[in-house]
Parts: C-alpha cells; sequence; structure tokens
C-alpha cells in the first residue's frame, strides 16, 4: 500500500493494516479496487467540504462496505449491506474503538446504497455514501482536480468495463437471496442481470395483505 494518495494519506495503523489484509484476501480485485478508490474520493470530499471526520473510520467504512458480497456470505439471507456492516463491527470490536463509533460505521455501512438519506447524515456516513457515488455514477467528479482523479486512477485503476463488471460482481452476490433487494436498488441489478428475477411489488404487499379477511 502506498502512504498518500491525491494529498490524502492511506490510514496506517494497525487497525488500518490489519483491515487492508483482510479485506484484500476476501474480496476480488474489482471490489477491493472500488473501495480503496471509495475512500479517496470520500475523503478528498470531505477535505473540500471542510468537514471533521475520523480519516481511519473513513477508511474502515470503505474497506467493508462490499463485503457482504463475499462467498463467506453465499448463504446469507440478510440485506449484503448488514452483512457488511456486522463484518466491520466485529472487526472493530477486537480494537480498542468506543461503542458509538462502531455503531456509526455500522450505519454508515448499513445505509450506503440509501441515496438521499445517507448525505443528510453525520459525515462519516455522508461522506461515504458521496464517495459510492463519485467511483460508480461520476458524481462529485467536477469537485476533483484532474491530477487528483489521475493519480488515484494511476494507483488504483478501474478495470476494463469496470461498470459492467461491478454490476455482475454485485448480482452474484445477491443470486441466492433475491428477497433481501425488495425496497432496494439492487432489485434494478437482479432486475437487469437475472431473467427469472421478479422483484417484490410494495403496491401487492399492501393490496394481497389480509387485514379485510
Amino acid at each position: 500500500m502506498v502512504q498518500r494518495v491525491a494529498g490524502i494519506a492511506i490510514p496506517d495503523s494497525a487497525m488500518a493494516r490489519a483491515a487492508t489484509e483482510l479485506v484484500c484476501h476476501c474480496e476480488s480485485e474489482i471490489f477491493f479496487h472500488h473501495s480503496l478508490r471509495v475512500f479517496l474520493f470520500a475523503a478528498l470530499l470531505g477535505n473540500r467540504r471542510n468537514l471533521a471526520f475520523d480519516s481511519e473510520l473513513l477508511y474502515i467504512c470503505a474497506l467493508f462496505h462490499d463485503v457482504g458480497l463475499t462467498s463467506g456470505y453465499g448463504n446469507s439471507k440478510r440485506r449484503f449491506e448488514v452483512d457488511s456492516a456486522n463484518a466491520a463491527r466485529n472487526f472493530l470490536e477486537k480494537y480498542d474503538i468506543e461503542e458509538c463509533d462502531a455503531a456509526e460505521v455500522w450505519e454508515a455501512i448499513a445505509l450506503h446504497m440509501s441515496f438521499g438519506i445517507a448525505e443528510h447524515m453525520t459525515p462519516l456516513i455522508s461522506l461515504l455514501a458521496a464517495g459510492i457515488e463519485a467511483d460508480l455514477f461520476a458524481k462529485h467528479r467536477k469537485k476533483f482536480s484532474t491530477s487528483e482523479l489521475d493519480e488515484v486512477l494511476m494507483f488504483y485503476p478501474r478495470e476494463d468495463r469496470f461498470e459492467e463488471a461491478i454490476i455482475d460482481a454485485m448480482a452474484q452476490g445477491m443470486a441466492h437471496r433475491p428477497a433481501s433487494t425488495f425496497g432496494t436498488i439492487q432489485a434494478d441489478i437482479l432486475e437487469r442481470v437475472d431473467p427469472n428475477y421478479r422483484r417484490t411489488n410494495f403496491c401487492g404487499l399492501v393490496l394481497g395483505s389480509r387485514w379485510r379477511s
């Protein structure tokens, strides 16, 4: 791991190094590089916005936010965001981290796909979501200088056809738990990738309820 990218210091504490090693070994390269870019974009945006945030906790959030999509959760029926958040909290329990900070990390990861909500919460929560928006949607791109973008992509490049590849990778992590996508944007992914997927309809659940019987 390099020490600094685009002016952002990569956390290098014993906890950060352990988290890097753990996630690097359980995630595919596409998720791992995505997570590192998310951290860098989030930290750059935090600096632009003059927000006070814990860089190490933001790093943990970015590293773990997609862990629930890995093979270790191949039997889970929970939302992958919850599995990812639980993995981060379990990791933090091994270190001297305040419970309130561990809880905020859990919340940031659990809400990282709740666009339109996370942005109104604490800096840690909003920055994680913003970093993800930057890497997946090219949102906030104009907030970065050309040299910053070039340096981030030089150290952690986007794979060929990254957009299609990340969608496929996410679909693989959710294929065994389609019911968990109800009410989430993950339903968009399975609907695109799996021809047999049928999303649960909110109106159908309400109209099909048995309160009148």
